[in-house]
């Protein structure tokens, strides 16, 4: 679960942008794996997300969003779940 405390208040403009994503005319299935997909699949269903992510108006703000909100799942913004722990845990430790 994403960490809720993070997350932007309730007020529109905070989450506008998510009508303008190309995901929402996408399959959700392929940006999140379904339970105990591994290897080749995931990779394949990882890369065909990125696809529409490559396409999407909004990708930046997506990725500031998942990234500040550390969702857990899913590929956001153009990045996977482990890319996204990577980033984190190297900002995590240049503040540290």
């Amino acid at each position: 679960m994403a960490e809720l405390s993070r997350l932007p208040g309730p007020a529109m403009h905070h989450w506008e942008w998510q009508y303008e994503g190309a995901c929402r005319k996408a399959e959700p299935s392929i940006f999140f794996h379904p339970e105990g997909e591994r290897g080749s699949a995931r990779r394949r269903r990882d890369e065909a997300a990125k696809a529409v992510c490559a396409q999407c108006p909004v990708v930046a703000m997506c990725r500031e969003h998942a990234l500040s909100v550390r969702e857990p799942y899913g590929v956001w913004g153009g990045l996977s779940e482990d890319e996204r722990v990577a980033i984190l845990d190297g900002s995590l430790r240049r503040a540290g």
